[in-house]
């Protein structure tokens, strides 16, 4: 099992941008995919987006294709999740995971199994 622990989240104006962060320990961290995914109130939790373990495929959902990057740093075994152009709709408990098996794509469709216990993302209008 791999413990997650996010860190970066706040209020921020529309417009504006945040980096999330996902530091992972307990695992090789290189050798799995990650994602991050998010839940608003009275919402079910969706994925955000993802990367495989490589880093070569990045995957994101349409309502933050071109606004949010997801990027990996396995020196610091850290996750990273840049949001820019941020609008009220993206208010959410942000939570990172990572994938249940090794060398994956870190697609929708991954098996996520572990998960960190969520930063909040405000954004006001």
């Amino acid at each position: 099992q791999v413990q997650l622990i996010e860190s970066g989240g706040g209020l921020v104006q529309a417009g504006g941008s945040m980096r999330l962060s996902c530091t992972a320990s307990g695992r090789t961290f290189s050798s799995y995919a990650l994602g991050w995914f998010r839940q608003a109130p009275g919402k079910e939790r969706e994925f955000v987006a993802g990367i495989s373990w490589s880093a070569l495929n990045t995957y994101y959902a349409d309502s933050v294709k071109g606004r949010f990057t997801i990027s990996r740093d396995n020196a610091k075994n850290t996750v990273y999740l840049q949001m820019d152009s941020l609008k009220p709709e993206d208010t959410a408990v942000y939570y990172c995971a990572a994938d249940r098996r090794l060398l994956g794509s870190g697609s929708p469709r991954t098996d996520f199994n572990s998960w960190g216990q969520g930063t909040q993302v405000t954004v006001s209008s």
